[in-house]
């Protein structure tokens, strides 16, 4: 009797544990909710594309562009910009600059920097944000502030935009009606530019 008892009993634990399992693997089988948005959200582009492909151009005038950006700042070292600054009364101001302005957003390293970190129970990579060259963090928060050299002094020059400021840059002095007022909002004056 004691051995049918202690034979049922490993049974009825076999059957048990093989039903548990089963029960474990089909819930894991089942596809969570995130799982099926990203599957909707995947076949729905697929039939979008397959409905509506991306044309393919013969020409790209975005390229054409940015090879003039390219042309225009990027093969003479030092060459001048000319920042002219609108105020909310209406009234213009200028800067002429070695080179081009550039806003706090910009980085001459990576923004962010991988690094192993503790996980809880393991260790994983993860990407943090990565100290700047002078040895502290910055956000994207000041992207509205430019910065630059004064063309004939050399002088650090810091303007913003945004709150009834407006900019516009170009790589000539301009001739222009609105223009005529500008003053100089630096030491370099358009009449003594070194060229």
């Amino acid at each position: 009797m004691r051995r049918l008892t202690t034979t049922l009993t490993a049974t009825l634990m076999t059957v048990g544990l093989v039903l548990g399992l089963t029960a474990c693997m089909e819930e894991d089988t089942k596809p969570s909710s995130r799982a099926k948005e990203n599957s909707a959200r995947s076949s729905n582009y697929d039939r979008l594309v397959a409905k509506q492909p991306a044309e393919t151009v013969d020409h790209s005038p975005t390229r054409d562009t940015k090879n003039f950006w390219i042309k225009t700042w990027g093969k003479t070292p030092g060459k001048l910009s000319y920042v002219y600054l609108q105020d909310a009364a209406g009234g213009w101001g200028y800067f002429v600059l070695k080179g081009l302005p550039v806003t706090y957003c910009v980085s001459l390293l990576p923004p962010e920097s991988k690094t192993r970190v503790d996980l809880g129970q393991y260790e994983g990579d993860s990407f943090i944000q990565g100290p700047s060259m002078d040895g502290t963090y910055s956000s994207n928060s000041n992207c509205s502030s430019y910065y630059g050299e004064d063309a004939n002094t050399g002088a650090y020059v810091e303007f913003s935009v945004g709150a009834n400021q407006s900019y516009l840059l170009y790589s000539e002095p301009m001739d222009l009606p609105q223009f005529k007022g500008a003053v100089p909002l630096g030491q370099t004056r358009l009449d003594n530019v070194k060229k």
